[in-house]
């Protein structure tokens, strides 16, 4: 079986530390516990991109070779300031990727599934369209049982990431269409890190939508300002509503960004100097992750779901 990285060992290797050959420095959420792991040993899945939900099930794979041998170049690009169709493309399809096949991606992803069909049990149950309940149960009615977790909907986690594989240009074309802000970080004590989630949130102007910061290295992230004015079915690869500005941090912006880095990795915090702040800064941000918020309000003889990503106190029976 193959071992597929859901972090590309590209990315990863732009965070190897000078001080270790050919590693970098990692620390679990869980635990705290330190190690130095090459970009080949971590954020890899047995088959992991292999997919039987879809037609192809290595289809991403090929979506990558368009990805990774470019994503250095890419980088190099937004330093300079030499942005080509090429380079939107590389980095959007990054991005897209993570949100696809990472295990927070299809953990978050299967919250909505998971949201959408309690609410459609929830819907079909106040018409009538379930027989009655059986005394075994109390009396109580699917909804009730749902409500109080005693029958829960489970959902492969393999089912939105086929999703999110069959979107994948789509989406990519939608962040390449948004606009970015390149976050130059100039402060060589304190470089960004990364993940194994390397996908941060922020509050945005618009309170419904939420910024993305990516790094892509420990001196350069950018800034992903959705737009809802974007029509994501037209979205296309000419990326012509796209447009970006430079940004050099302040250290204390810098400092937020690695914050939110840490609260939004999913178990494993990276990074390229082992500074003693660091451990102390994903010791106070550790028990944390990104969730997805869901909320309904009823609309006529229906129902109405609203979701947003959001970082939350991870649950106790995960976190650390």
């Amino acid at each position: 079986m193959p071992l597929d990285h859901f972090v590309s060992q590209v990315h990863l290797r732009r965070f190897y530390s000078p001080s270790l050959v050919n590693r970098l420095y990692a620390i679990s959420k869980k635990d705290m516990k330190q190690f130095s792991p090459s970009s080949k040993d971590v954020c890899r899945i047995e088959d992991g991109s292999t997919n039987a939900y879809l037609k192809e099930d290595r289809a991403v794979e090929e979506f990558l070779k368009t990805i990774e041998p470019n994503y250095n170049t890419a980088v190099e690009k937004l330093f300079d300031n030499k942005i080509d169709r090429e380079c939107i493309y590389t980095i959007a399809g990054f991005v897209s990727y993570i949100h696809a096949c990472s295990p927070a991606g299809m953990r978050i992803h299967s919250r909505l599934l998971q949201a959408k069909s309690e609410m459609e049990y929830f819907m079909a149950d106040s018409q009538g369209l379930f027989p009655a309940p059986p005394p075994e149960l109390g009396g109580m009615n699917l909804t009730e049982i749902l409500k109080k977790g005693i029958v829960k909907i489970d959902i492969d986690p393999k089912f939105p990431q086929a999703i999110g594989i069959t979107s994948i240009l789509k989406n990519a074309a939608m962040f390449g269409n948004f606009k970015w802000e390149l976050l130059h970080n100039g402060f060589a004590d304190s470089a960004y890190f990364t993940s194994d989630f390397p996908i941060a949130i922020e509050k945005s102007v618009d309170m419904d939508v939420m910024n993305k910061i990516v790094p892509l290295s420990p001196t350069l992230a950018i800034r992903i300002r959705p737009d809802r004015q974007i029509n994501r079915e037209h979205a296309d690869f000419t990326f012509a509503n796209f447009n970006y500005q430079c940004k050099r941090l302040k250290r204390e912006q810098v400092a937020q960004i690695n914050r939110l880095i840490v609260r939004c990795a999913e178990e494993v915090v990276f990074f390229r100097d082992n500074h003693p702040w660091v451990v102390e800064l994903v010791r106070r941000n550790r028990k944390y992750r990104m969730e997805l918020r869901t909320d309904t309000t009823p609309i006529g003889n229906g129902m109405a779901m609203f979701y947003s990503e959001t970082i939350a106190e991870t649950p106790k029976s995960i976190g650390g």
